[in-house]
């Protein structure tokens, strides 16, 4: 099946107020961008539907759809409103589409688990909201999309489903969510220390998730080790029929909320990894606050799920896309350089594989290798099966 991407013009113009890390246009630039390399054809674009408030109540309470959508209409609340519900603080201010837009993103996501019945891929950026709780907005986030998704694939039939989150920031609204599910798996490589404070090593919410905080100045070698030495071996032996990755592009060396040090190779190689992996694909976007950063990352992303590449200078039109981009927060950083203009393909940042790094995915796989020991992963040369190992599920 050719990969669908799934977009939406609320995206463009849309704002959490000028002062706010989310003021900077996003899935809009990736839009525009991979229509000015003809990467989006009306083919494989849909326009996602905005989730009814019935739908959003699979996971999110009704009073809280309530006072979310209430708080849009008046645009304000009330301090018993914002005590309970989170709604109209710094992180999570009174904005024109306060439920409007991340409901087009919880329906793109669902969109996407229907879309992908049969297999396939899909990429919806406007996806990965991550830190909302089921009551409550958090982080930036007024809905918990990643979960509606996961959510919306068990409802398919499905019975062996992955979370996979690359985010800068723990997927503590995910963690909370699926705390026990059986049916369930959720990998997080998150920055140690790191709001929100949560997903310390051995938190394994109930038994299925592996969280894996990383220290700063986390490189692609180390990434690299990640993916080839715990997330590949453990996600096989899982078998999943379908993973959804949040694929944040704040872990981005030039992203001013973490100090981590990637490029956008790791975000590339892991997409393709578990495209390689499992019959079912969504790609998520999440974090991301440096405007280049993210519409880079996330279109080089959608561009390798087709077999594109952008090695060298851009063409004068998907330039054009990035250099129309500004970027006026106070203290944000450094003055944009010239590459972010001009290209997609980060120059590789490689390094050393620190002890910590390898520590925690030893100690993670020790864990996970205790309850599925029929078979292990050989790197990046691929899979081997022990005597013992059982026929792969259907």
């Amino acid at each position: 099946m050719t990969p669908v991407f799934i977009g939406s013009g609320i995206y463009r113009g849309s704002s959490y107020g000028a002062w706010h890390p989310l003021h900077i246009p996003r899935v809009s630039t990736v839009m525009d961008l991979a229509r000015a390399l003809g990467w989006l054809p009306l083919s494989q674009y849909h326009t996602s539907p905005r989730a009814k408030p019935k739908m959003l109540t699979a996971f999110h309470t009704p009073d809280y759809i309530t006072a979310l959508m209430r708080a849009e209409a008046l645009q304000t609340v009330t301090d018993a409103t914002r005590a309970r519900h989170g709604l109209g603080t710094t992180a999570n201010p009174v904005f024109a589409e306060m439920f409007r837009r991340p409901a087009t993103g919880a329906g793109g996501v669902m969109l996407a688990a229907e879309l992908l019945r049969d297999g396939g891929v899909a990429h919806v950026p406007g996806g990965g909201t991550h830190h909302a709780m089921a009551d409550r907005a958090n982080g930036f986030c007024y809905l918990n999309d990643p979960v509606l998704c996961l959510l919306a694939l068990r409802h398919m039939g499905l019975t062996r489903i992955a979370y996979v989150d690359i985010d800068a920031h723990h997927c503590d609204g995910v963690d909370a969510a699926l705390a026990g599910a059986p049916d369930m798996l959720m990998i997080s490589v998150h920055e140690d220390r790191r709001w929100p404070f949560t997903g310390a090593l051995g938190d394994d919410a109930g038994g299925r998730a592996l969280n894996l905080p990383v220290p700063r100045g986390f490189n692609d070698t180390e990434m690299r080790h990640i993916l080839h030495q715990l997330v590949m071996p453990v996600l096989e032996r899982f078998d999943p029929q379908a993973v959804v990755l949040q694929c944040g592009s704040d872990a981005i060396e030039e992203d001013p909320l973490s100090r981590l040090a990637l490029s956008n190779n790791a975000h590339v190689e892991t997409a393709l990894a578990l495209r390689d992996l499992s019959p079912r694909l969504i790609v998520l976007g999440g974090g991301g606050y440096n405007p280049w950063s993210v519409a880079r990352c996330w279109t080089r992303v959608w561009g390798a799920l087709n077999g594109h590449s952008a090695d060298g200078p851009l063409p004068d039109a998907a330039q054009d896309v990035l250099r129309a981009l500004a970027w006026n927060r106070r203290g944000a950083g450094r003055t944009p350089l010239d590459h972010w203009k001009t290209t997609l393909n980060d120059p590789a940042r490689e390094g050393p594989v620190r002890p910590e790094i390898i520590d925690g995915v030893a100690s993670l796989r020790a864990r996970f290798d205790a309850t599925s020991p029929h078979s292990r992963y050989n790197g990046p040369q691929g899979w081997k099966k022990t005597a013992q190992s059982p026929a792969p599920s259907p």
